[in-house]
């Protein structure tokens, strides 16, 4: 099977969600016998490395993309290129990840192509739109619900919005991760002044629904004496990422990694204390899956998407409310968190996150539409 990939910024090692999803995806896909094709978009592609260069990743075909760096247009671009690069390729499936690229739906269709799309999330909901990119992302969840052969939803959450609005049954396969091998090294971690297992951690890119103001907020009252790691950045600098980055600079024990990948990602995960996501809005939080399957004890906001994993109560706060997530820092800075306790987080990821799993669902999702299962 002719697998083509477009939706995404690329891989490997390019910051978001949807990256670390097709990243651990595809390679298990190619695993299986099936040919991958995935476009990456040319911006993010980093020039000071091989990256420029790379053809093949983990058996993925790569194919480097024109895509303006405009947030409201690099994707719809980058997709309609990509499309026709699909159908050049004559592939037996085109894959579309999120529902701002699938608006470019109908064209595939109209080209001949077989059609599956993801909803990783209702991207309208995310604060840094505008009203025009608000309503292109609503139109491209209405065609992607019109014109795909067959969706997947990343969520039970998501299922309910793609059932609400656009009438039609989804299938549900979740985001995986990796069960990893901690690093025991503290090199990296020294070097930025953090002691093992007296740190609390974020991982998100730096926009509003991430909710970092308030972290910051909550943990400057908190006077916790642990420091703070914010990882991550911003994909298009902007006065929110800005005021992200004075407010962190302001306090001596904020520490701005930047986007992080690899070792240093590894060990610094591998010793963290304490894990926190205070967004506002999410598909499914691969960076949380990620932070369980290190054994993390988690802080999340009590959004569906985070209450879907099916954490103890204990790990929630009221989303936006930075008062409780302020109660909450502390209490559970000063709780006991045991080595049962990880392995409960860990075992939890392992039996309910498989990707090796995923990648099977996948391909009966492929199968299906080809009239093949």
């Amino acid at each position: 099977m002719k697998i083509f990939v477009t939706g995404t910024r690329g891989i490997p090692n390019i910051p978001g969600g949807i990256e670390s999803h097709c990243q651990q995806l595809y390679p298990l896909i190619v695993k299986q016998g099936h040919e991958v094709k995935l476009s990456r978009r040319k911006p993010y592609v980093r020039s000071d490395t091989n990256e420029t260069k790379l053809q093949n990743w983990s058996g993925v075909q790569l194919v480097d993309n024109f895509a303006p760096k405009i947030k409201s247009l690099e994707a719809l671009v980058h997709t309609f290129i990509a499309i026709l690069e699909a159908k050049k390729w004559k592939a037996d499936i085109v894959h579309i990840h999120a529902i701002g690229p699938s608006i470019m739906s109908p064209i595939a269709r109209l080209l001949g192509l077989k059609v599956v799309i993801t909803h990783h999330g209702p991207d309208y909901k995310r604060e840094k739109w505008g009203q025009v990119a608000r309503f292109v992302l609503r139109v491209g969840e209405k065609m992607g619900g019109l014109f795909a052969h067959d969706i997947i939803a990343i969520s039970q959450v998501i299922q309910k919005i793609i059932k609400k609005h656009c009438h039609r049954e989804s299938h549900l396969i979740y985001n995986g991760v990796q069960i990893p091998k901690k690093i025991e090294n503290t090199a990296y971690i020294e070097s930025l002044n953090l002691i093992a297992d007296n740190y609390i951690i974020a991982i998100a890119r730096f926009v509003p629904e991430k909710g970092l103001h308030d972290l910051i907020n909550a943990y400057k009252h908190s006077s916790l004496k642990c420091k703070l790691v914010l990882v991550g950045s911003s994909d298009h600098e902007d006065d929110y990422s800005r005021h992200l980055q004075k407010m962190a600079g302001a306090h001596q024990n904020i520490i701005l990694t930047g986007y992080l990948t690899g070792n240093k990602l590894n060990q610094i995960l591998s010793h963290a204390r304490l894990f926190v996501l205070p967004s506002y809005f999410e598909g499914l939080p691969i960076a949380l899956l990620e932070a369980l399957s290190y054994g993390i004890m988690p802080l999340v906001s009590n959004i569906p998407a985070n209450l879907e994993v099916g954490l103890d109560s204990t790990y929630y706060f009221q989303c936006k409310n930075t008062d409780d997530l302020h109660y909450k820092l502390k209490q559970l800075w000063f709780s006991e968190f045991s080595i049962k306790d990880k392995k409960q987080l860990i075992n939890l990821v392992k039996t309910k996150y498989n990707w090796q799993v995923i990648s099977e669902q996948t391909l009966d999702v492929y199968y299906t539409v080809l009239g093949k299962k």
